[in-house]
């Protein structure tokens, strides 16, 4: 997936990763997700996130390298928010660098 697909804000060494606008449009609606665990150690190249939507099936890579410290378990019971531009709802992960 591009890297226009996902937004970062990063805050004293944690980055919140979230799908974009461009992104959500690029996949349809989001019906199931599949996110790190807590703990999880992640490099550029490994999988952030795996998004099953009506337009494709994506695995989204991890913007940066870092820890993952905490993940949006409301999309984890319920795909959908992740359809929601609102940022403070629909954050995928958050990341210490």
């Amino acid at each position: 997936m591009n890297e226009n697909y996902y937004w970062i804000e990063e805050k004293d060494g944690v980055v919140t990763v979230g799908l974009t606008d461009e992104g959500r449009n690029e996949l349809g609606n989001i019906t199931f997700v599949s996110l790190p665990k807590v703990g999880d150690s992640l490099t550029k190249t490994d999988v952030l996130v795996n998004v099953e939507a009506d337009k494709a099936v994506s695995d989204i890579p991890s913007p940066v390298e870092g820890t993952v410290i905490a993940i949006n378990e409301d999309a984890v019971d319920d795909p959908s928010v992740l359809n929601n531009s609102d940022r403070t709802s629909s954050w995928v992960a958050r990341i210490e660098k």
